[in-house]
Order: structure tokens, then C-alpha cells, then sequence
């Protein structure tokens, strides 16, 4: 028909309009024609009326979670617009004629012409291959490896082992580890009821002084901080334990970095507070508010702050472990200097955050973050907590240290060398050329390949929790460490690679199919692992005394149950959803309202209760137990 005719001509004109490339490199402007500087102004239009306070747009606000006069400031609002322009015009523009847009034609939407390139395919098909040969190489290499023969002991090694002022300190590094775990699963809980009701919390009207980009940015924070203070706290116990030496002033070191942790946790959350409440500068912002990204969103002094921390910390924990490294004699002593390494690495690398300032080019922002969110966390991490690991299991003579200093470096070797080249899989539509594509997609493959045999260690680790009877003592930090096991694979592993083949990012990336990944990795894997950690310690600080299990099976069978509930029955499905109206209508329709809003969507979103409530109760059910090692009802008779 001609009305037809007239609609595929009005779309080729304005596909090629946007495509063009109009950037002048003299004048370092980008030039809009007549019609795009018109659909700019009534887009100016629309954003002010959302963002601030127009009565029209009050019902998007609410299925946006968007608090009336988000933006105060008319400037403000002005500058935020450009960015969006800006923003979408890099996702749309080629960079060559004919060729690709600065994002890889990221985000989907065929009615622009931003349609998946010929490399994601091809690199995506390549990633998959690597992988099968990575995991056929790791099968072979584990059908070699003899099980060594152990003596367990009679009893535990640990029993009677002299805990220093300084190892007593950490104490309060747990108490704050339980405060932050119950204030990150409050603000988890406002989050996820925000999208339902975007506007309050059952009828509370709270986004007035706790908005949903408030309650999310202190959800994520709170979680690393609970995470890192449970890690550290272990490297603090751990190193006096290994040398069988207290260091002069090392106690006052502790109490002094303990200090510090505090003045990081809650000042940046007031940070945080004012920032998003418009009540700080630009430049005020950056420094003490809110610094916009995900995962570092706390001001640059907070993270300047906590940089200093970390170093402190390094401090301390090698100045107490280098007499015992000195020991030429020690057969674990490769282990320990994997875990100085670790432990330097965790100081240093958390660095990379402010190789970016306020005005740095977002595409290269986003380089810096992710050495941040991706080394810091999933590659030093991962190799510290391997290495703790196997050091605890090696004390408590359940592994021979030889096979250990082995293991762990064989599996320090294949994270590092997927991890830090697979950090690229973060950088597919940051405006990098073909070959980061290339590289990120053929290394962050190889990230799960340590991860596919995990189901062997953790049945090694279960094994182990019933080789001797002193062991029951250790029971559920051990049931933790296997936990772990599951959830690496799981959640880093199956979740993490269905989203990081070049062709699976491009569709899913940023919808709930990433918040899988996220909730399953970050909780599952290291939270799990920090409260393993945390109760080791705490099995340490009390020794004379049986536990008083009853709180613990709870909180164990209820933090894990409770996690694989919120994401299969709910966060999965959503995003499977996602996924498939991105691929049908493009990916604006998939984050949109008029999606999002729909019944069996807010239905899905209902059920999340049920896994919410049963990992909140496993959580309130660990600090109560904590607490009560302090009160004494979580004791019972003497070992």
C-alpha cells in the first residue's frame, strides 16, 4: 500500500540520518540536523517532565521507581539530557561508513540498523569451542593427579592454639559484619519492592528520603563492604596464627584499621545520601557523594580512604607473617607466599579505581572500573580465597600440604590467566575495537574452566567434614566452603558464561539475566565464603566450648535455599523473558514500562517474596547466633 511505502521510506531516512556520521573533527562538535535538533528539543521536553516534576508523567515515575524531582536543577537537567543525546548517538552512529556504531551496534533495535556484526557470532562460536578444549585439557590433567594418603589427626590441631590480643580484636570486625549484612538485606528488600510499587514500601511513602537509586546503591556497597571486612578480618586472625607471633603494636594496628572501616562504611553512605538528594556540586559529588558508577559508586575520598585501609591492612597481616615465610623448612610455606601475594594484590589492584577522574571519557571509565569489579573482586579474590581455603584445610591437617601448594597454584594459574585477559568480556560495547572483542570473548571462556570440576571438590570437602569426630566442630564452616562449590558453579559458572559469549552479552546485557549472575556470584561465592571464613574465626575466638547448632542449620539452610529460590523462580524467568522481547522487539522494549508493567511480569516480581524471605531469615538467624556467642546462648558444654 502507499501508506506502507511511505512508512519503509520515512524509516531508511531515518535510519540513514542517525547512522551518519556527523562528528566535526575541527570544531569537536557533533552536528544535528534540523529534524534530530527538533526531536532533541521535545525529547529535552520529555525527560524534564520525568525526571523532575510533571504531573503527567507521575504514573511512569511510579513503574520507573523514579522519585518526583529526581533533578532539582534546571542545568543539571539540561547537561543530563545531553549525555543521554550523546550516549545515543555513539550507539547509533557508524563509525565507518557501512560499518558498526562506536557501541558495536549495541544496544538491539533493528529499526535503526543496530543488528549483532558478523565478529559477535563468530567470536561467540569460538569462545564455546576454547571452552570444550579447555575443560577436555582439565579432565586430563585431573585423571593424573593420585589422591595423597593422610593421617588425619586425632585431634584438632587447632584446639589448644594461643589466640593473640590481636587475633581477640578481630572480634568487632564481625560484629560490624553482621550490622552491614542486616542493613544490605533491608535496602535489598526496599529495592526489590520497588518494583512494584515505585513510589513507596506498602503504602509508606519513603522514596521522599530513601529513593530506589538510594536504596540500590547502598544495597550494592553494604555487600562488598560485609564481604571485604569478613576477608580481611580472616587475613588478620590468620597471619598471628600461622607465625605464632604477635608484632609490637599489632592490636593497636587492628583497632586502628577498625576505625578506619567504620569512618569508610558510614561516611560514604551519607555520602551516597547526599549526593542522590541533589544536595551536593558536581564536583563536591564526585569526591564526597556519589560517583555514578556501579560497584565503586562511593565519592573518590571514601575510596581514597579505603585504598589507605587496604595498604594497613596489608601491613599488618605481612609484618605477622614473615617470620613464619622465613621458615625454609615449612612445607606450607609456598602456600603462604601465595597468600602474601594475594593479599598484595588485593591492596594494590583495588588502585585501578582512580586511574579515572570526574571528566575521564566514559569508555575509558569503564576500562578502569572493571579492573576494579572484575580483577579486584573475581580474580584476587578468587585466588585469595583459594588460598585461604586451602591453608585453613592444611592447619587442620585434613590436606597434605605438598598436594595443596600444587592444587593452588594450578588454579591460581588458570583464573589469572582467564581473568585478567577475560576482563575485556566487559568492554564489548565500550567503544573498543574488534580485537578486544576477539580477546575478551577467547579468555573469559577459559574463567569457567577451573569452575567445571568443581563438584569434586566439594564432595572432597564434604568427605572431609566426616573424617574425624573432632571435625563436627568445623562443620558448617566446611558446609560453607562446599556451598561455595555450588555456587561458583552455578552462579559464576553456568549463570556468568550464559551471559558472556559476545552474541549472549548483546542481548542480555543489563537485564535480569545479569542480576542472575550477580546475585548468584557475589552472595553465593563470596558471601558464602566471607561468613564461612568469619565462623572459622569465630570457632577460634571460642574454643572451649561446644555451639549451639540449632541457629546455624537455619541460617545455612535458609541463606542457601532462600538464594536459589529468589533466582529461579523469580529474577530467571524475568530474564528469560527480557531476553526474548529484546530479540522480538529490541532491547528499549525489554527494560521499558509498558513491559515491565505487565501482569505476569508484576506476578513474577511477587514471587520473589518467598526466596527473600527465607534467605532474610537465614541471615537474621547467623546474627542472632553471632550474637550469641557474645551472650552465651549460642554455647553449650565444654570440648
Amino acid at each position: 500500500s502507499e501508506q506502507g511505502l511511505e512508512k519503509n521510506s520515512l524509516q531508511d531516512s531515518a535510519k540513514n540520518t542517525l547512522r551518519k556520521n556527523t562528528f566535526d573533527k575541527q570544531t569537536q562538535n557533533i552536528i544535528f540536523s534540523d529534524a534530530r535538533a527538533a526531536g532533541h528539543k521535545k525529547l529535552t521536553q520529555y525527560y524534564s517532565g520525568l525526571f523532575m516534576n510533571d504531573t503527567a508523567f507521575t504514573a511512569l515515575r511510579k513503574s520507573y521507581a523514579i522519585a518526583e524531582n529526581s533533578i532539582k536543577d534546571v542545568e543539571k537537567m539540561r547537561k543530563m539530557v545531553a549525555f543521554f543525546a550523546w550516549a545515543s548517538w555513539a550507539s547509533v552512529t557508524e563509525k565507518t561508513p557501512n560499518g558498526v556504531s562506536y557501541t558495536n551496534n549495541f544496544p538491539y533495535d533493528e529499526n535503526i540498523g543496530n543488528t549483532p556484526s558478523a565478529q559477535l557470532h563468530i567470536w561467540s562460536g569460538f569462545s564455546v569451542l576454547l571452552l570444550l578444549l579447555g575443560v577436555a585439557l582439565l579432565a586430563f590433567w585431573q585423571s593424573t593427579q593420585a589422591e595423597p594418603q593422610i593421617d588425619f589427626p586425632k585431634q584438632d590441631p587447632l584446639r589448644h592454639v594461643s589466640v593473640t590480643p590481636s587475633m581477640r580484636a578481630t572480634l568487632k570486625y564481625f560484629w560490624i559484619v553482621s550490622l552491614l549484612i542486616l542493613l544490605q538485606m533491608l535496602a535489598g528488600v526496599i529495592t526489590a519492592h520497588y518494583g512494584v510499587e515505585g513510589d513507596g514500601f506498602f503504602g509508606l511513602p519513603i522514596a521522599e528520603f530513601l529513593p530506589q537509586s538510594l536504596s540500590r546503591s547502598l544495597h550494592v556497597q553494604w555487600a562488598i563492604f560485609w564481604i571485604a571486612t569478613s576477608w580481611l578480618a580472616t587475613g588478620l586472625y590468620i597471619a598471628p596464627l600461622v607465625s605464632g607471633q604477635e608484632p609490637k603494636y599489632q592490636k593497636m594496628g587492628v583497632h586502628v584499621l577498625f576505625v578506619a572501616l567504620l569512618i569508610v562504611v558510614f561516611g560514604s553512605a551519607v555520602g551516597l545520601y547526599l549526593g542522590i538528594m541533589q544536595k551536593l556540586g558536581f564536583t563536591t559529588n564526585f569526591f564526597f557523594g556519589h560517583q555514578g558508577y556501579e560497584y565503586l559508586e562511593l565519592g573518590r575520598f571514601w575510596q581514597i580512604l579505603l585504598l589507605i585501609g587496604l595498604f594497613l591492612w596489608l601491613f599488618l597481616v605481612l609484618r605477622a607473617l614473615l617470620p613464619a615465610l622465613k621458615i625454609k623448612e615449612n612445607p606450607s610455606r609456598p602456600l603462604l607466599f601465595l597468600f602474601a601475594i594475594a593479599s598484595i594484590a588485593i591492596a594494590l589492584f583495588y588502585g585501578a579505581g582512580l586511574m579515572y577522574g570526574q571528566r575521564t571519557h566514559l569508555a575509558i571509565a569503564e576500562y578502569w572500573r572493571w579492573w576494579v569489579v572484575h580483577l579486584w573482586v573475581e580474580g584476587f579474590f578468587e585466588v585469595f580465597a583459594t588460598v585461604v581455603s586451602a591453608f585453613l584445610f592444611v592447619r587442620l591437617g585434613l590436606l597434605n600440604a605438598k598436594h595443596a601448594n600444587a592444587s593452588v597454584l594450578f588454579a591460581t594459574i588458570i583464573f589469572l590467566f582467564g581473568g585478567i585477559i577475560g576482563t575485556f568480556h566487559h568492554l564489548y560495547f565500550s567503544g573498543t575495537p574488534i580485537s578486544i572483542l576477539a580477546l575478551g570473548a577467547t579468555f573469559s571462556a577459559l574463567e569457567v574452566v577451573p569452575l567445571v570440576l568443581i563438584g569434586a571438590e566439594a564432595f572432597h570437602n564434604y568427605t572431609l567434614s566426616k573424617s574425624s569426630a573432632w571435625i563436627a566442630a568445623y562443620k558448617y564452616p566446611i558446609y560453607c566452603f562446599i556451598a561455595v562449590c555450588f555456587w561458583n558453579f552455578l552462579g559464576a559458572g553456568i549463570f556468568g558464561f550464559a551471559i558472556n559469549p559476545p552474541i549472549a552479552l548483546y542481548y542480555m546485557q543489563g537485564l535480569n539475566t545479569t542480576a542472575v549472575h550477580g546475585h548468584a556470584a557475589l552472595f553465593g561465592v563470596y558471601g558464602i565464603l566471607g561468613i564461612g571464613l568469619m565462623l572459622f574465626v569465630l570457632r577460634g575466638l571460642y574454643p572451649n566450648r561446644h555451639w549451639n547448632e540449632k541457629l546455624l542449620a537455619l541460617a545455612f539452610w535458609g541463606m542457601n535455599i532462600g538464594l536459589a529460590l529468589m533466582v529461579i523462580v523469580s529474577v530467571l524467568p524475568i530474564g528469560i523473558l527480557q531476553v526474548i522481547a529484546c530479540m522480538e522487539h529490541g532491547y528499549w522494549y525489554a527494560r521499558s514500562a509498558e513491559f515491565m508493567q505487565q501482569n505476569h511480569i508484576q506476578v513474577l516480581r511477587w514471587l520473589r517474596v518467598f526466596g527473600d524471605t527465607i534467605l532474610a531469615f537465614g541471615e537474621v538467624c547467623l546474627v542472632i547466633f553471632v550474637i550469641g556467642l557474645k551472650t552465651g546462648w549460642s554455647l553449650k558444654e565444654k570440648r
